[in-house]
């Protein structure tokens, strides 16, 4: 069986500034939770932009469920690094979820009952339902992030892919979520890019290390010499136990 998702030596380079990506080739699985890891400009956000057709590779190629992503949109929900809009703007919880039945209904005559059902079905799995008449305004960081994860979940996708979704959200607020996560991907894949490397490696069946080129993509433990090459920085050992506590040296 293919994989659902396949990046093939693919190379991107915006008109400014050295090359995003080169090289890169990446298969994704069926079913696979894998985790993205990187630097700020690593390539991770441009990396998905080429899997979601929004962008197209300079070399190389991407193929989503053997098609190209233009063609395989619908199979897809996006949630976004940031979730830019005025905080007065007047719309509610369920209007936002509704946003995203917008690629899987009519153009004209409004939301179906269908859609609605929908909305509300993927609103009480990702807890938000009690807040359905809520100003998207009055939510806390958690909230509203589930209330995004909702919004892409409306389409029925088999591919559910997330940039940074905890940025901006508390460690509690983040696992709660990422349980969910792990809920959902018994029934789709899961993409997600994250700069915790220790937090996400419980949840994901594997880690793909991304800098401009594809440093790992296995599932073994990632060590200090793996980090260095990833971040480009020096990776400090720090003691615990009695030589942390007292300043010993261990």
């Amino acid at each position: 069986m293919k994989p659902i998702i396949e990046v093939i030596d693919v190379s991107f380079a915006y008109d400014i500034g050295p090359p995003a990506l080169e090289h890169v080739t990446l298969s994704v699985e069926d079913g696979e939770f894998l985790g993205l890891v990187g630097p700020n400009g690593g390539g991770k956000s441009t990396l998905l932009k080429l899997v979601l057709g929004l962008l197209r590779p300079g070399g190389g190629e991407v193929r989503v469920a053997g098609r190209t992503p233009q063609e395989s949109r619908k199979l897809i929900g996006y949630v976004p690094q940031y979730a830019r809009f005025a905080r007065d703007f007047p719309i509610s919880v369920e209007e936002t979820v509704l946003l995203g039945r917008l690629g899987a209904t009519r153009l004209l005559g409004g939301y179906r009952a269908a859609d609605r059902e929908v909305a509300h079905r993927v609103m009480k799995e990702t807890e938000v339902l009690d807040l359905v008449g809520r100003p998207l305004g009055t939510l806390s960081g958690g909230q509203l992030q589930r209330v995004l994860v909702a919004r892409a979940l409306a389409c029925e996708p088999r591919i559910l892919i997330l940039d940074e979704p905890t940025a901006n959200i508390d460690q509690r607020a983040e696992t709660e979520i990422f349980d969910l996560f792990q809920v959902l991907n018994r029934r789709m894949t899961i993409v997600v890019v994250s700069h915790d490397i220790g937090f996400i490696s419980r949840y994901v069946t594997r880690v793909a290390c991304l800098n401009r080129t594809l440093l790992c993509h296995r599932p073994a433990p990632i060590g200090a010499e793996m980090i260095e090459r990833l971040y480009g920085i020096p990776v400090q050992r720090i003691p615990h136990g009695e030589a942390g506590r007292t300043g010993a040296k261990p």
